[in-house]
């Protein structure tokens, strides 16, 4: 038994849940289309290029969450799963999944895109464990801030850490497949890093370092 830790965007889907989930509220006519639009693709550019503003973009994106009544926004996510998320996740996803499964290891999606968007994703994927940027509740209503550490580049692995003691698990025999520049940090500490459908700048680092490079495309 062991820890396997999977990125979700671009690696266990093919896309961007958080992305994709900015274009379904487009197709639904809920935020205004050209400004959304572009302030969509410029933060997801940023995100590829390893220089994202976290809060700047959590202040963005979760600003949707918290003008959309709770149940509006459920069954809106059920509409997006069938219609932008299954149709993205990669072929061999369930492969690599079962594997450790069968494994008897302790799965795990970390990332940086909202519960909000990726608990149901996790559900679906028949992964119990999140570990996810948390956008802040006040009266049972989402906000625009975060609650506590997001789940992004170092904070990633300072939530795992926090995760692992609560849960009084380890790191050992550890894998994390990931496919960001930005998850770099977390990479660099697990047993055994699987670089998946990388970035050209985590490839280069990853050939480098001798790192397993796959597809789950």
């Amino acid at each position: 038994m062991a820890l396997a830790l999977f990125d979700l965007d671009n690696t266990l889907l093919d896309g961007d849940s958080d992305y994709e989930w900015g274009n379904f509220l487009v197709s639904k006519k809920l935020v205004d289309a050209e400004e959304y639009e572009k302030a969509n693709t410029y933060f997801y550019e940023q995100y590829k290029q390893g220089t994202l503003d976290i809060v700047e973009f959590s202040a963005f994106s979760f600003k949707p969450l918290s003008l959309i009544r709770r149940e509006e926004l459920d069954s809106l996510h059920q509409e997006f799963m069938q219609t932008y998320i299954l149709p993205r996740i990669k072929p061999q996803t369930p492969t690599v999944l079962n594997k450790h499964k069968n494994q008897s290891d302790t799965l795990v999606i970390i990332t940086a895109t909202n519960s909000f968007i990726t608990r149901p994703i996790a559900t679906h994927l028949g992964i119990e464990h999140l570990i996810a940027t948390e956008p802040k509740i006040i009266d049972g209503k989402y906000t625009t801030e975060i609650e506590g550490i997001p789940c992004f580049q170092e904070g990633k692995v300072t939530r795992l850490n926090d995760w692992l003691k609560m849960n009084n698990d380890s790191m050992e025999g550890s894998y994390f497949y990931s496919d960001s520049i930005n998850d770099l940090p977390l990479l660099e500490i697990v047993d055994t890093p699987i670089i998946v459908d990388p970035d050209e700048r985590l490839r280069e680092v990853g050939t480098k370092r001798e790192w397993e490079i796959t597809s789950l495309k």
